[in-house]
């Protein structure tokens, strides 16, 4: 996965102002291509966990969906289910909820977590620049808690709820955690899988040339953000830097239980380290937890699910739901 801003692109790809290569291209005219396939799949029974899938728009205006996940516990269960809602990866601007990888993992974690699953379908940048996919993150929040969706009003404990993501999900796990916390509200707990924080002064070995992670590196994440968030401030803009001077105290964050996982070889190993230091230092009066998978580099889990690493951290998240 390589960054690159195109300043003085050869002849015939001028029309290129940004690039990733194998990933994804702006043209000046406007138009996006994402170059990686993206299998999108329905809804449906999944035969090999049984974990049972529909979507529900929330806004036709603007497209907002989720889709739901019911495990077959549900109805062996004599209680209502923890709810967990889910916002995949992709560095803000790759992914669905639909897409086959993550309709998949999210069927495993629902089947062996016993939770009830809704994933959010947030929109993407750059055709849908920042801030909306926290805006979109925040609405599908609201609907979760005042939905009278059958599977979530007969089945899922409101008084139980999960908020996990994975990369650039992370992020906005922790955007709706400190909105959570400004409206004096709580959920449950949260998890920020390998979460996507950044900053303008590099810290620990993120400057490192012999730094060994290879999925990420220096230019890719300084030219993500302005990317998907141009009206930024730059890299200590809260949103993408929770611990920079003015952001909103991690003490606010409206949860009682918090999980980081981290990757030893990942570039943001460091940020979210400093995020579960910070939150700790902080006045805030919950329970937080990390994990740090020794030599694996961001996202494994999705690239290896069966190996014994990615098991350990699925482990470690379903045991994080079931705490309570």
């Amino acid at each position: 996965m390589n960054f690159s801003v195109a300043s003085s692109p050869p002849v015939d790809t001028d029309d290129i102002i940004f690039e990733v290569p194998g990933f994804i291209r702006r043209y000046r005219n406007g138009r996006v291509e994402r170059l990686i396939p993206d299998e999108l799949v329905p809804p449906s029974l999944d035969p090999a966990t049984g974990v049972q899938s529909k979507d529900v728009t929330i806004n036709p205006t603007t497209g907002l969906s989720v889709r739901l996940y019911l495990p077959p516990s549900a109805t062996s269960i004599p209680k209502k289910l923890p709810v967990l809602v889910t916002i995949h990866g992709g560095g803000f601007y790759l992914l669905r909820s639909s897409s086959s990888s993550y309709h998949n993992y999210v069927n495993s974690l629902t089947a062996k977590a016993g939770v009830l699953a809704i994933s959010i379908d947030y929109r993407l940048a750059p055709e849908n620049p920042l801030p909306a996919a926290y805006e979109d993150c925040w609405e599908a929040l609201e609907w979760v808690f005042a939905t009278d969706d059958p599977w979530l009003s007969n089945l899922g404990d409101l008084e139980n709820v999960y908020i996990a993501g994975e990369s650039a999900g992370g992020n906005l796990v922790h955007s709706l955690g400190i909105r959570l916390g400004r409206e004096g509200r709580k959920v449950e707990g949260l998890v920020m899988v390998h979460p996507l924080f950044w900053g303008k002064d590099r810290i620990g070995d993120e400057g490192v040339e012999t730094r060994k992670g290879r999925i990420l590196t220096l230019e890719h994440v300084d030219a993500l953000w302005p990317f998907v968030c141009p009206e930024t401030t730059g890299f200590d803009d809260p949103r993408i830097n929770p611990v920079a001077e003015g952001a909103p105290s991690l003490a606010t964050l409206g949860c009682r239980r918090v999980l980081v996982c981290v990757a030893e070889l990942d570039l943001l190993r460091e940020r979210g380290r400093l995020y579960y230091e910070k939150l700790k230092e902080s006045d805030w009066e919950g329970d937080a937890e990390i994990l740090e998978s020794e030599n694996e580099d961001h996202g494994f889990f999705f690239f290896n699910p069966g190996s014994l690493k990615a098991q350990e951290l699925t482990k470690r998240i379903v045991n994080f739901f079931n705490k309570s």
